[in-house]
């Protein structure tokens, strides 16, 4: 079994607790424009210009889970200091949910933790393949709205029907809300996305403030990057959306 990756980062952050290595997925069934990962919405490679580097870097490349096994047992021993551990990010993981479930259980045999980032628009049938081997999902609820979630190739009911198997399963799931200026910040939007994880249950969730750190990836892959203009939100605004998220649930806001 194959798994087609862009990179593997080391000593990430905001990929789950303590230290973790990230493995990139490439391929994306969902195409949110302020997606800040574009070189891994197609699963064909891609070349980059990386800033500080002669050349173009080419992204995107098939490998068997055994292959990447040592390098992502490099920093094991800070892992189990830290509370860490391999993260698989994408891109959409739940694509090759075949391979990711080959490399989690080459990781959780050498006793590394595994999470997985996951927007959770892919029939369960594929998380079932990672259930045994994932310590904890990650899981994007990106709006309440039907429409909205079509918009950008989603299908609300499958992400919430995917929530509620994955808890009556008792799989820990940390529900992170990326905000988005535009697109889920107002108040309705706000109280409708609150109202929503109430009802699964959810009693904590994490905030992730919309940027833009993204930018230069479109431009050096000749795509257009229609958040290029949105500013961030202030603090005075996150606080906001912050006050009215904790009438609902306990709340994390990622910095």
């Amino acid at each position: 079994m194959i798994i087609n990756i862009s990179k593997i980062q080391h000593f990430s952050v905001g990929d789950g607790d303590g230290i973790r290595t990230t493995v990139f997925f490439k391929g994306c069934n969902l195409r949110c424009p302020w997606c800040h990962n574009p070189e891994n919405l197609t699963s064909s490679p891609c070349s980059m210009a990386c800033p500080g580097k002669p050349g173009k870097e080419i992204l995107g490349k098939y490998v068997f889970p055994g292959e990447i096994l040592s390098e992502l047992l490099e920093d094991k021993d800070f892992y189990e200091a830290s509370g860490g551990g391999i993260t698989f990010s994408g891109g959409e993981v739940m694509l090759q949910a075949d391979g990711a479930a080959e490399l989690g259980r080459l990781l959780k045999n050498e006793g590394v933790s595994v999470t997985i980032d996951t927007a959770g628009s892919i029939p369960y049938t594929e998380f079932e393949k990672l259930n045994t081997f994932v310590d904890e999902y990650l899981y994007d609820i990106k709006t309440a709205d039907s429409e909205k979630y079509r918009s950008i190739g989603g299908n609300l009911s499958l992400v919430t029907d995917n929530l509620s198997r994955l808890i009556r399963d008792s799989k820990s799931v940390r529900v992170r809300i990326p905000l988005i200026p535009g697109f889920n910040t107002d108040i309705p939007s706000i109280n409708s996305v609150g109202k929503l994880l109430s009802s699964l249950k959810i009693t904590d969730a994490d905030l992730i403030p919309f940027h833009r750190l993204g930018s230069s990836k479109y431009e050096a892959l000749g795509l257009e990057y229609r958040y290029r203009d949105t500013e961030p939100l202030s603090s005075d605004e996150l606080g906001i959306i912050e006050k009215e998220y904790s009438k609902y649930m306990k709340i994390k806001v990622e910095k």
